[in-house]
């Protein structure tokens, strides 16, 4: 299957593009893509595999696809934009920005608590009408009207799509755009990013579906996927299920902008996006403000929506190594201590690491088992802290 990998590898990379190989060898890739940048320069970007195994289209060089929440880290590039800017506060009160947020358990919601997972909305109680995830002005209004699941900032609970809307509806306000336009103008526009949130219906881009992850007979559930299979009122179950029948492969979805889980890029795109945060060059946001992203600024022994250990840095994942914890396959995501990004459902990832000038990514459309990365992604990212001089990720983070 060595064949099926096409692109370029600087040669310090050789163990990365292996593991690549591998993937499709040995670990069920369909198709995929992974591309790192180191200090501003691209040294791998590799795709390989079929986009489409029912008509055999193979996965091509700008072939994208549904990145999930890799998606969250592009909403939360703008939101740090503006908060560069001065334009918003992280310690103002949400209700400063959107006054119709300010009810029902939420007044005292800060926009910090939103960038935390911390804003008390992780999902929606009552269902969301067909097609609702396409109507941004009827989400927000739902979560205007939804009552606290708890006090706000007293914990954190991941928000799986809601994050989008909450911390989306914010750059709206404070910016007199849409989040999808925001991120265009001020991201993908500056970067060359070939990432969309929001992707318009009538754009000339190839699409690789994705597939949904079957489970296996020895798989080894988590608790979140108990509850999610056998509790339909709890968090884990509506959060995943109450979408209004959201088709992530459907075109008119994908135009959408839900910048929680609906953004399409490929391992190229991302890397595009991260470069700047990972060498720290002020294009996109100051120094300063890039070591504020690269703070953990909450974190958990018990996320209240994926029940695992968690660490977040204003909108971004941190290394999070739950090996030792027994809480199943796919429960943790290392990267390096400094490192700040997002998985994606299935397993995709993106970050930036301005420790080593590194911003790294992979994307995939075959899903892989587990709440953050699995045996597809990991083995990539732990190749590329190889390459780059690092020693052991047994601390919970790469270290030289």
């Amino acid at each position: 299957m060595a064949g099926t990998v096409k692109g370029n590898c600087d040669p310090k990379f050789a163990e990365l593009k292996d593991e690549f190989e591998r993937n499709f060898a040995e670990r069920g890739e369909v198709g995929a893509s992974v591309c790192l940048s180191v200090n501003g320069e691209k040294m791998v970007d590799l795709w390989g595999g079929k986009a489409n195994p029912e008509t055999g289209e193979d996965w091509q060089e700008d072939t994208i696809s549904i990145v999930f929440s890799c998606s969250k880290a592009a909403t939360s590039v703008c939101a740090h934009i503006l908060i560069d800017r001065g334009e918003l506060k992280p310690a103002a009160l949400v209700a400063d920005y959107w006054p119709e947020f300010a009810k029902n358990g939420k007044e005292k919601t800060t926009v910090q608590m939103m960038l935390n997972h911390e804003s008390a909305l992780p999902t929606l109680r009552d269902p969301v009408k067909p097609g609702g995830y396409m109507d941004w002005d009827y989400m927000i209004k739902r979560l205007e009207d939804e009552e606290a699941f708890w006090e706000p900032g007293t914990r954190n609970g991941y928000h799986m799509i809601n994050f989008g809307w909450t911390v989306g509806e914010l750059v709206r306000r404070v910016s007199g755009k849409s989040l999808g336009t925001f991120f265009r103008d001020e991201v993908a526009a500056k970067t060359g990013a070939k990432f969309w949130l929001g992707l318009p219906e009538d754009a000339d881009v190839h699409i690789a579906p994705i597939h949904t992850y079957s489970p296996q007979p020895d798989d080894v559930p988590t608790e979140f996927t108990i509850k999610l299979m056998t509790e339909p009122d709890s968090i884990q179950h509506k959060s995943f299920m109450n979408s209004g029948g959201w088709d992530f492969n459907d075109r008119k979805s994908q135009a959408a902008e839900i910048g929680g889980g609906g953004g399409l890029s490929n391992a190229r795109g991302q890397v595009a996006m991260y470069t700047p945060l990972a060498c720290n060059d002020g294009s996109l946001v100051s120094k300063d403000r890039v070591a504020n992203m690269s703070m953990v600024s909450t974190a958990t022994q018990r996320d209240a929506t994926l029940l695992i250990p968690t660490r977040f840095a204003s909108g971004f994942m941190k290394s999070m190594d739950n090996r030792a914890l027994n809480l199943g396959p796919g429960t943790s995501a290392i990267m390096g201590d400094k490192a700040f990004g997002h998985v994606g459902a299935g397993g995709s990832i993106g970050f930036a690491d301005p420790e080593c000038g590194l911003a790294f990514s992979y994307t995939m459309n075959q899903m892989g088992g587990g709440l953050l990365l699995n045996d597809r992604g990991q083995p990539l990212i732990d190749a590329a802290y190889k390459a780059l001089g690092y020693r052991t990720n047994a601390p919970g983070a790469w270290v030289k």
